[in-house]
């Protein structure tokens, strides 16, 4: 486990080691031609010179699409510059696992480190000179997905776009250090059934989308606590219902207000009030409850095709759930079906 709320610190070095072994190798060149078109394949049209003396690269990218985001890592080898004329369509969270890079987008610039990332905008014309050992991990986020996220959150239509300050403190975030973890789940695994699994991927892309929106300052941050409208139970109930016929399927927490006519936080704060638990948790329990059934009448599955089945990847975490709910392990179960 990477994160410590003891230490509030995130293990860099472990994670600089978990995806060292991992695949999802794109490219790797010493040529800077070939290694800004490769770049330019899955992010975007920019500018690249070596300012290094000898003139060369010893580049790397590592790349795993996941549905509305996008799972990267970038090393140049060599001090760069980059020219980004604008992003189009699409978020970037930046996280050194090594060196420094100098950003600067808009009116704003910061040196990105260990500690403190930086968070490239769309519409927004970006400058970064790289170290010769900066390397990054990434995390893209659609523009479309943040957007939905975001009217999801607020309960209504934005009228200008959501744009995140540049810089961010990430390691004093431990929202966001425990989703790193579950991103590097599937970042490192070498089922691709997990990554193919669109039930799995839709809770990913929404998780890591709220996540970035309720803890990072953004333009539309001053407006997010002001949006709390009274949810009566048959809100609650009506949610209920859609995830007891529906949990086979990919469940956000914004269809899930949009199915009621509310916020995602006022669904978050009916939930609180009148189930005890957040939507996500009472979905967790109901497919826990699904597993439960599967095991006992299963005639030839396992406990990890009925998990994944249902939605459950990590199944280190699934058994400990399993077994604080129903007293015992899954396989236990599954032996007196």
């Amino acid at each position: 486990m990477m994160y410590s709320t003891e230490s509030s610190r995130f293990n860099v070095q472990t994670l600089r080691q978990q995806l060292d072994d991992s695949g999802h190798l794109l490219f790797s060149s010493s040529n800077p031609a070939e290694t800004k078109s490769n770049v330019e394949r899955v992010m975007t049209t920019h500018e690249l010179n070596v300012i290094s003396n000898s003139g060369r690269l010893d580049a790397s990218m590592h790349y795993m699409p996941l549905g509305d985001i996008s799972l990267y890592r970038l090393k140049y080898g060599s001090s760069v510059e980059i020219h980004i004329p604008t992003i189009e369509d699409y978020y970037c969270i930046q996280i050194p696992l090594h060196g420094r890079a100098c950003v600067a987008s808009g009116s704003e610039q910061i040196e990105s480190n260990e500690r403190t990332a930086s968070v490239l905008n769309p519409d927004m014309q970006t400058n970064m000179v790289w170290d010769y050992d900066n390397d990054q991990f990434m995390v893209r986020i659609s523009r479309s997905l943040i957007e939905r996220t975001a009217m999801g959150i607020l309960g209504h239509d934005i009228d200008k776009p959501v744009t995140f300050d540049i810089g961010f403190n990430w390691q004093d975030c431990p929202a966001w250090s425990c989703l790193i973890n579950y991103l590097l789940d599937f970042y490192t695994t070498s089922d691709p059934s997990l990554r193919d699994n669109n039930l799995l991927t839709s809770q990913l892309n929404q998780l890591t989308a709220t996540t970035l929106l309720l803890n990072h300052r953004h333009s539309h941050s001053d407006s997010t606590g002001k949006q709390r409208v009274s949810v009566r139970p048959r809100h609650i109930k009506r949610a209920q219902e859609y995830m007891e016929s529906h949990a086979h399927e990919p469940i956000s927490v914004e269809l899930l207000a949009q199915i009621c006519g509310i916020s995602i936080r006022s669904l978050y704060n009916g939930f609180k009030d009148f189930v005890g638990a957040t939507p996500m948790q009472y979905l967790r329990n109901l497919r826990l409850e699904h597993v439960h059934r599967d095991l006992l009448t299963s005639e030839s599955g396992s406990v990890t095709s009925i998990a994944m089945q249902w939605g459950f990847s990590h199944m280190g975490r699934f058994s400990a759930e399993y077994k604080t709910k129903f007293g015992e392990s899954p396989n236990q179960t599954l032996r007196k079906s």
